[in-house]
């Protein structure tokens, strides 16, 4: 018997992951094609804004350009590692992990950051802020058997 060979890992497309990835394709071509002047924005009136998060693949050494709604706490920018709550971290997220140095892009501006996660007392202080500016992610919380990590931003 011949063994097979080892796949990478790769998530399961579900209907709502799958809704997400196209969106966030979408939104990923419109930036790039109208010279990163339009498809992220800062948050207003109590809503996320959205930016383009440029972090380094942890196997391949390849640039990795991901979709992310956000917050802002004071100079540092938020994230959710909700995977649009699937039972899995997001791979950006495990990207960071390996190399937590990455460049966010909001418009045609582009700032390097540090990545780290939120302390529980971080976190339990922004959460409230995170779910007003998009309610899903308090809907996640409740789907998922693991914790849903929120990610600071820190400018460097």
């Amino acid at each position: 018997m011949v063994a097979a060979a080892a796949r990478p890992y790769r998530q399961p497309v579900t209907p709502r992951r799958l809704v997400y990835v196209v969106e966030w394709a979408v939104h990923r071509g419109f930036h790039r094609l109208t010279g990163h002047r339009f498809s992220t924005q800062a948050p207003t009136d109590g809503k996320v804004g959205t930016l383009f998060l440029v972090s380094t693949g942890r196997r391949s050494g390849k640039q990795r350009r991901n979709g992310l709604f956000y917050i802002v706490d004071g100079e540092n920018l938020v994230v959710v590692a909700s995977n649009a709550g699937e039972n899995v971290d997001p791979q950006w997220w495990k990207n960071l992990q390996a190399n937590p140095d990455a460049i966010v892009e909001i418009g045609r501006g582009h700032q390097p950051v540090r990545a780290r996660q939120a302390t529980a007392e971080e976190a339990a202080r922004l959460w409230p802020d995170l779910e007003r500016g998009y309610p899903d992610f308090g809907v996640y919380r409740t789907q998922v058997a693991r914790k849903i990590p929120v990610i600071i931003l820190e400018p460097r």
